[in-house]
């Protein structure tokens, strides 16, 4: 349980972190070129890295504070720092994004629009443990990890770079994805603060600021659940391909008597927006009239056995030409068992020439000429 700690001394450390000053300006503008720079070259360690020295969770643990207290003009000093580093990170990625011009982002910049509900659940954890932090000092390394976990200027920044190319679907993911971070620091650094500070729980219950953070962080579950439920969907559906797969694979092996080893599995494809879903199986086979309409039939059956579930299998065959010339197979060695003598290895026609000439051991006439 964390001891309590003065008031006198949060007030003083808070009042310091709400500041908009040089280094936090420096701080952020760092941060932004770093992550704007690793997301254009699609590298997830230069993102990381821009992670560790971004200073925005600062500002946010002090406007926690604040809220709880019902300091307006703390909380109003805290949340324009933030809106200042946000106005600086935005320039500066639009900038680069505009002069880039990259005609396709990578998947660090895709990661970050498509937010859900875990997302919101690292941001509350995140928030809690970086409010710890201030009110615990020895926690103070823990600052770093969480700078991590929760991400703020990285969506910014994605924000940024995808508004320079006017791609307004996934900027609105992006800022959904910012709008989670920042509500869940928020709402994890005040329920930390009350749990942590008896003096401060009642205050809580009489800020009305305070209310209307938790109740915007309880409206972005109604969006972040629909996400989640589709990522929930897409693992399934995931799931079900592997499945498939597996079983094509096994039906073509194992459960067709003329595909055998004539036959080889080079992809397969689900398009789940036909009813039933459609599979596309690419096979290579060395025999062009194979797979057979009945057999593929066959497959199809076995699938939606095993599935549970009807789905339609087409099959495209690609013939494969195999090329190679007949070769005499070797002479199999004979074992010596009762009295029989081992086959005498292939001669040379060398030492068939000079055996041909010298008298043979049984008197039998020598070995003709080829």
């Amino acid at each position: 349980m964390v001891q309590p700690t003065s008031l006198a001394s949060l007030e003083a450390g808070f009042e310091r972190e709400a500041r908009l000053d040089e280094p936090f300006v420096v701080l952020t503008v760092a941060a932004s070129l770093i992550a704007t720079l690793g997301l254009l070259a699609d590298s997830p360690a230069v993102v990381i890295g821009a992670m560790l020295i971004a200073p925005w969770i600062l500002p946010l643990r002090s406007a926690s504070f604040a809220i709880v207290e019902g300091r307006l003009p703390l909380v109003g000093r805290a949340l324009l720092t933030l809106a200042a580093g946000v106005a600086i990170t935005m320039a500066l990625s639009a900038g680069l994004g505009w002069l880039a011009r990259l005609p396709v982002l990578g998947d660090e910049v895709l990661r970050r629009t498509t937010p859900n509900l875990l997302d919101l659940g690292i941001a509350l954890v995140a928030g809690s443990i970086a409010t710890y932090g201030r009110l615990r000092p020895e926690a103070v390394s823990s600052i770093a990890g969480t700078a991590i976990a929760v991400a703020l200027v990285p969506p910014v920044c994605v924000l940024g770079l995808l508004l320079s190319i006017q791609q307004w679907g996934p900027a609105r993911g992006a800022a959904l994805l910012f709008a989670a971070n920042l509500l869940g620091i928020l709402s994890g650094g005040l329920l930390t603060l009350v749990v942590s500070q008896a003096s401060l729980r009642q205050q809580l219950w009489r800020s009305r600021i305070g209310l209307v953070s938790l109740l915007l962080t309880g409206l972005l579950l109604i969006p972040l659940t629909g996400s989640f439920l589709s990522l929930v969907k897409q693992a399934q559906r995931r799931q079900a391909l592997q499945q498939v797969e597996r079983a094509i694979t096994e039906s073509l092996r194992k459960r067709t008597i003329t595909l055998g080893k004539d036959s080889e599995l080079t992809g397969v494809s689900i398009d789940w927006n036909q009813n039933p879903p459609l599979i596309k199986a690419a096979v290579s086979v060395s025999r062009p009239n194979l797979p057979t309409s009945k057999q593929v039939a066959v497959v199809q059956d076995f699938i939606n056995k095993q599935q549970g579930f009807n789905f339609r299998l087409l099959v495209q065959r690609v013939s494969i030409d195999v090329i190679g010339p007949e070769a005499a197979p070797n002479p199999e060695p004979v074992s010596v068992e009762e009295g029989v003598p081992k086959a005498q290895p292939a001669r040379s026609p060398q030492l068939a020439s000079i055996t041909a000439d010298q008298p043979q051991a049984d008197n039998k006439p020598p070995l003709a000429d080829n």
